[in-house]
């Protein structure tokens, strides 16, 4: 694929900077459109900044049954809330920690960490599999990209009116 063909599918596909993606790829070899299309659908998984709705859904399901997992999260929300604290910040709260998940889940992809000496060679990594499962390359250093898929653009900055 040439560089212009590929920034293009960048561009529909919803990457920032669509040529430095495509570029990239082509010069450096990055396999960029696979980085881009799993940070991209991880992202899908975030609380979005402008959906609310999954408190009430969460609070609900808490009062429905109290003992049953993830019933802490509706019981705090309702707390929250109950003390002055607004969808946006509790969205912002979540968001925001959802998204340092990704990161240390990417990074964590890239390098495991200090492990005891009997596991110390241990890696792991996520690939690209073709319709067999056979691996065709590597997708490493997902970490350095997290922050630039973030969908609003803003890097996981604050909204305009909430820095400070």
């Amino acid at each position: 694929m040439e560089q212009k063909e590929l920034a293009e599918l960048f561009g529909k596909l919803g990457a920032p900077d669509p040529e430095v993606w495509a570029r990239s790829q082509l010069e450096e070899g990055i396999p960029q459109l696979a980085r881009f299309l799993f940070l991209r659908q991880a992202w899908r998984q975030i609380v979005n900044e402008g959906d609310s709705s999954w408190i009430d859904s969460s609070i609900e399901r808490a009062e429905k049954n109290p003992i049953k997992p993830y019933a802490g999260v509706g019981l705090a929300l309702k707390k929250l809330r109950a003390r002055g604290a607004t969808d946006e910040e509790i969205v912002d709260v979540v968001r925001g920690m959802q998204a340092q998940l990704l990161f240390s889940f990417c990074y964590l992809l890239w390098d495991p960490g200090e492990l005891e000496p009997e596991v110390a060679d241990m890696n792991w990594a996520l690939a690209q599999v073709n319709d067999d499962g056979e691996v065709l390359g590597g997708i490493g250093s997902l970490h350095e990209s997290v922050l630039r898929t973030d969908p609003t653009g803003r890097e996981m900055r604050p909204r305009s009116g909430n820095a400070g």
